[in-house]
């Protein structure tokens, strides 16, 4: 067992010191005495590995959404098995970053019932969660070029395995997003609407210019093997592309002939809306190639005995990204999204 300090004063944290040093950052309560105490790693290697000037720092977090487990998982395993010995550069790892959330199971904060994907850039005067995305946000983006932020579905969907980024104007940003966001080996890449929300912490680090991966390697508030394996192996082949770490990109499912599939929704009209409160049963599992219009699921009202189940077509052709998984879903809330294949 490695030792861990408890730091109250944030200024304390020695983000420049040689070595693996595990930290519980502590955030006051708001109306009560105590403290959540969000686990932090900071690894500052002691190789010297060339990196080409090119990437100095990654920073990976986990537990943004608390009923998230892939990414509590694989940051958890890597905060103690990366070996300062063999990094050049430093890593930052933070894999249960909503720490009252990760421990109540649920996607907002127990304690002031904050989404900590809707906080940033936070605030250092506001309830807990905000002042935890500040910290983020003025402590760790500025000691790093790269972000990744591991998440799942939680409830309610199953998304298609992806690695993800937003749209982005700089055409360099994009290139290298597009590249890194491969690295994670997953069936997709999904390039999601920046207008469905505020707040994110991808938001914030891609207004900064990192280079900045999400995905979506779970559902159901489970652990799913899979996705831990691609979470997992893919911060690592991150890692080993900006030789931080030494060795070669692994394949994290060599069993699929074909290199992750790039498809974007972007548009607003790309995320359909339940148009009643129901219970969905899918036509075609998640990942499906459909063609606009096809018939993908039937979504019953059980309330009103003499409507049939309204049918479900697909608005456009493409990949099933995103549909209901655990019922009923919500009328208003997104039920189904085609990610359209992007050419290169």
């Amino acid at each position: 067992m490695s030792d861990v300090i408890t730091i109250h004063d944030h200024n304390e944290i020695d983000f420049d010191r040689p070595g693996k040093a595990l930290y519980e950052v502590a955030f006051h309560y708001d109306g009560t005495w105590g403290n959540a105490l969000v686990p932090l790693a900071v690894i500052n290697g002691t190789a010297n590995h060339d990196r080409g000037g090119r990437v100095q720092g990654v920073a990976c977090f986990g537990g943004t959404h608390g009923n998230e487990y892939e990414g509590q998982v694989a940051v958890w395993r890597l905060m103690h098995e990366l070996d300062p010995a063999q990094i050049s550069g430093r890593v930052i790892l933070m894999p249960r970053l909503n720490q009252p959330a990760c421990n109540s199971g649920t996607r907002e904060s127990p304690r002031d019932g904050v989404n900590m994907n809707r906080a940033f850039p936070g605030d250092p005067f506001g309830t807990l969660t905000y002042r935890i995305a500040h910290f983020v946000t003025s402590r760790v983006f500025p000691l790093v070029e790269v972000v990744l932020d591991i998440h799942a579905g939680g409830r309610g969907v199953e998304f298609a395995l992806c690695s993800s980024f937003h749209l982005v104007s700089d055409p360099a940003q994009y290139a290298e997003m597009k590249q890194v966001a491969s690295l994670f080996d997953t069936p997709f890449v999904y390039i999601y609407s920046s207008g469905m929300a505020r707040g994110l912490l991808t938001d914030e680090a891609e207004a900064l210019g990192k280079v900045t991966i999400g995905g979506e390697f779970g559902h159901s508030s489970g652990v799913h093997q899979r996705g831990v394996r691609h979470a997992y192996q893919g911060i690592k082949n991150v890692l080993h592309h900006y030789n931080l770490l030494p060795g070669t990109i692994q394949r994290v499912a060599p069993e699929r002939e074909n290199p992750p599939r790039l498809v974007e929704a972007v548009d607003l009209e790309d995320y359909v809306p339940a148009p009643i409160t129901g219970v969905f049963e899918p036509e075609l599992p998640v990942g499906s190639a459909v063609e606009a219009g096809q018939f993908v699921g039937n979504l019953y009202d059980f309330e009103r005995v003499g409507d049939a189940p309204l049918a479900i077509h697909a608005p456009s052709s493409g990949y099933i990204i995103l549909q209901p998984f655990q019922a009923p879903i919500a009328k208003g809330d997104t039920m189904l999204v085609i990610g359209k294949e992007v050419k290169d």
